[in-house]
């Protein structure tokens, strides 16, 4: 058994979708009017956006996407720097990690 799919509510389906395809290697499978995107990667994931006005998870809440390198999360924390998003530098943690918010109201970690 394993996990297939997650749904998560967004304030933004677009902004969300665009900032997943650019930064972590997801491709848009469909998407219906600005209310719903589906998202796929090559190892079988499936994530779903859904538009909420009202997007409220806990502190603690977040998805993470791994990476092969720790020189991976330095390139991809600079590119979100590069591109305006207010973000801190990597550290070790409990790995190689940063957090940042996403434009839907969401956590991701990256790592290694």
């Amino acid at each position: 058994m394993k996990l297939n799919h997650i749904n998560l509510t967004v304030t933004d389906v677009n902004a969300t979708r665009l900032f997943l395809e650019k930064y972590f290697d997801v491709q848009t499978r469909s998407t219906y009017k600005d209310s719903f995107a589906l998202l796929v990667d090559d190892d079988g994931l499936l994530l779903a956006l859904t538009k909420g006005s009202k997007v409220n998870y806990p502190n603690s809440f977040h998805i993470g996407f791994e990476q092969e390198s720790e020189e991976q999360v330095n390139e991809i924390n600079q590119r979100m720097k590069n591109d305006g998003f207010d973000v801190k530098a990597p550290k070790r943690a409990h790995r190689w990690t940063f957090y940042m918010k996403t434009p839907g109201g969401f956590t991701v970690e990256v790592f290694k």
